[in-house]
């Protein structure tokens, strides 16, 4: 039989259910994900480090773990937290079980909680922090809580992105449709550097089979070291955490407005509001997930998009030139801003998706005409 494990949040809550996964102890903001698939993507989503993952659907595991949806290096989640874990997975894909996938990295799993119970939790009072163990009490786990840093101090960023700039050379497919080939050869080499603050890889692939030559550079790059690899435009990756805290890599997004046509994406989208004097705040329990809709004000057209991010734009802060392009249909927080004068567009969901949707790849489109001219 499994081994025991507990999941205690800092209202004192418990969850007890089983572990698999690495036998271990791991902290951070207890988080929910209402996609119904794609959990091998969102594992390996870097926007997802310093948290405990909870999907909303409740079979976990059934297709087991592929070599092809990586979206980073390694897992970044810190624990795992499901209904059922399904041992036996069926994929023609597969090569190993969650399990064994979640074990190779030392990431804890818990399966058997109620999932719905402790998502209502989390709705009602907002994400909080967390310890998933199969190896502490419930007393030491509230203990050991009370001495831990809170999500919301730390800089992630610097500890997931890149450290050495690199160009994409894979040759697995991108998650979506491709455009015809006479669109991708008028787009043939052009140069687009994107800044890794917590790049998914989907970003690039979508990149290069458009015909760009894409390649990413870390976050401490300074706007001239971006510069020096004279780029025709600068993508601003997702990534996780507060962007109050990244007031270097703010400074750097300010020095490169109006010299090169820019996208920012989730974390980058933020960073340019910041960059150009909005203000940005924490969203209760954040918009993660497959299946948030979105409208475009522009066209008024509605989309569904994948969504991973806790923290959003104040829209009464923006100056610059800056303006709401997309707001969320739920809540009526900013989507999406573009510039006045300056080719500058961003957008608060995952225009990439995997996992999500494919309706937003049309945002790469609008970009890459951007830089074009």
């Amino acid at each position: 039989m499994a081994k025991k494990a507990i999941l205690v949040l800092e209202d004192g809550s418990v969850y007890e259910g089983h572990s698999f996964g690495a036998e271990t102890t791991a902290y951070g903001e207890v988080v929910f994900s209402t996609s119904m698939t794609g959990y091998q993507e969102m594992l390996t989503d870097p926007s997802y480090a310093g948290q405990i993952l909870v999907p909303t659907y409740p079979l976990i595991g059934n297709y087991g773990i592929n070599e092809s949806d990586f979206e980073s290096r390694q897992i970044q989640v810190r624990g795992f937290a499901v209904r059922e874990y399904c041992s036996q997975p069926s994929h023609w894909q597969s090569t190993r079980t969650l399990h064994e996938f979640l074990l190779a990295y030392g990431i804890p799993g818990i399966s058997g909680i109620d999932t719905r119970a402790l998502t209502r939790r989390l709705r009602s009072s907002g994400v909080m922090m967390g310890i998933l163990s199969s190896e502490m009490t419930t007393e030491e786990a509230l203990t050991e809580l009370k001495s831990l840093p809170k999500y919301d101090f730390t800089d992630f960023v610097h500890q997931v992105s890149t450290e050495k700039a690199y160009e994409w050379q894979s040759n697995m497919p991108a998650t979506a449709t491709l455009p015809s080939l006479s669109l991708r050869a008028q787009r043939r080499n052009l140069n687009i550097v994107v800044i890794d603050l917590g790049l998914k890889y989907n970003i690039l692939r979508i990149l290069s089979q458009l015909g760009c030559q894409a390649s990413a550079v870390p976050c401490t790059a300074s706007a001239e070291d971006v510069l020096a690899l004279n780029p025709d435009g600068i993508v601003l990756s997702p990534g996780p955490g507060d962007p109050a805290l990244l007031g270097d890599i703010t400074d750097t997004v300010r020095e490169l407005v109006g010299r090169k046509p820019i996208m920012g994406i989730c974390l980058g989208h933020q960073l340019i509001g910041r960059a150009l004097g909005a203000k940005t705040f924490k969203l209760k329990f954040g918009h993660r997930g497959g299946n948030h809709p979105v409208r475009d004000l522009a066209t008024g057209r509605v989309y569904i998009t994948a969504q991973n991010h806790g923290y959003a734009i104040d829209a009464d802060t923006l100056k610059g030139g800056l303006e709401v392009s997309h707001i969320n249909l739920n809540d009526g927080t900013v989507e999406g801003l573009h510039h006045r004068d300056l080719p500058i567009l961003s957008i608060q969901y995952h225009s990439e998706a995997s996992p999500g949707p494919l309706d937003n790849m049309y945002l790469f489109e609008r970009f890459l005409e951007m830089v074009r001219g």
